[in-house]
């Protein structure tokens, strides 16, 4: 069988996409499938559709990295009927196509619960790229984390559209800073660089997504949204080899443990404690987890 992944962007860009890639490599691992990888992909539609096209051309099953393919794959996958599609981090479905949803948006509700819990200036702040339905509804998430915990926090939001370009990321992360948020939420990819940098410089504390970011740099993050992508990757393809088609949208969370918040060694203990019983509350189905938001938007610094 031959299989192709579709990345947008960089590999080894530190977040969601070199995550997946562990999950694309546990599979070529079992030696089941032949398994090509198609990366540096634009976050464009021309280039995203023929990524795909070129793909689907030549493979048994085509799996789409991020929410970016919500909408092109359907598209595609409506001229390729014979071929299997899927998108990771996606919410469309049809005859020939599936969608593997890692729920980020209940870690980054821990994520809005602890920045709340964390600032000292009362505003906290939330930067990511891509305008795409994951990170719109991680955004949403944090937002409402923070007014779960305390209303009168101020939250500074913005997507300053690209996850890799580290000199507008730092650019951006320092105008959150200056409007005085202490505390800094990073959906970002590749460019979190630039966050960082800016955390350096200004004091603000992080906290990361995708994978465990506490464990790389402790000073500058404070705790890491993890959303385990790979977990989803990974069924999408092994699902495929094995000619599975899901019913609808297969959704992994806090309960499959492809979710979670880590923390840097500095955070208390009753902090940590208050967060795993909303964590606990958030999997057994008792904190509805909102992705929606309608707030005001940090159009970005002048």
């Amino acid at each position: 069988m031959k299989l192709s992944v579709i990345f947008v962007g960089t590999l080894q860009d530190g977040g969601f996409n070199q995550a997946a890639l562990d999950g694309v490599d546990r599979v070529r691992a079992d030696g089941l499938a032949d398994i090509a990888i198609v990366d540096g992909v634009p976050y464009e539609q021309p280039a995203m559709i023929a990524a795909l096209e070129g793909a689907a051309a030549g493979s048994d099953g085509v799996v789409f990295v991020g929410g970016q393919g919500n909408v092109v794959t359907p598209q595609v996958a409506a001229r390729f009927p014979d071929t299997v599609f899927a998108v990771a981090q996606g919410n469309v479905t049809g005859p020939n196509l599936y969608s593997y949803d890692v729920l980020q948006e209940q870690s980054a509700f821990l994520a809005g619960a602890l920045a709340a819990r964390l600032t000292q200036t009362g505003v906290v702040g939330h930067l990511s790229g891509h305008r795409v339905a994951p990170g719109l509804k991680g955004r949403a998430a944090f937002a409402a984390g923070v007014e779960h915990v305390d209303p009168s926090v101020r939250l500074i939001t913005g997507f300053c559209g690209t996850q890799d370009h580290s000199p507008t990321t730092e650019h951006w992360a320092r105008g959150i800073a200056a409007k005085g948020a202490d505390v800094l939420f990073s959906m970002l990819n590749a460019a979190r660089e630039g966050a960082i940098t800016a955390c350096r410089a200004t004091g603000m504390r992080q906290i990361g997504n995708a994978k465990d970011w506490c464990a790389v740099d402790p000073a500058i993050f404070v705790a890491s949204a993890v959303a385990r992508i790979d977990m989803g990757v990974e069924a999408a393809l092994r699902d495929m080899i094995n000619g599975v088609r899901p019913a609808g949208v297969v959704e992994l969370g806090l309960a499959d443990g492809a979710a979670a918040l880590t923390f840097a060694p500095d955070v208390s203990g009753d902090l940590r404690a208050e967060i795993s019983a909303l964590a606990s509350d958030i999997s057994a189905g008792n904190l509805p987890v909102s992705t929606d938001y309608t707030g005001p938007e940090y159009e970005g610094p002048a």
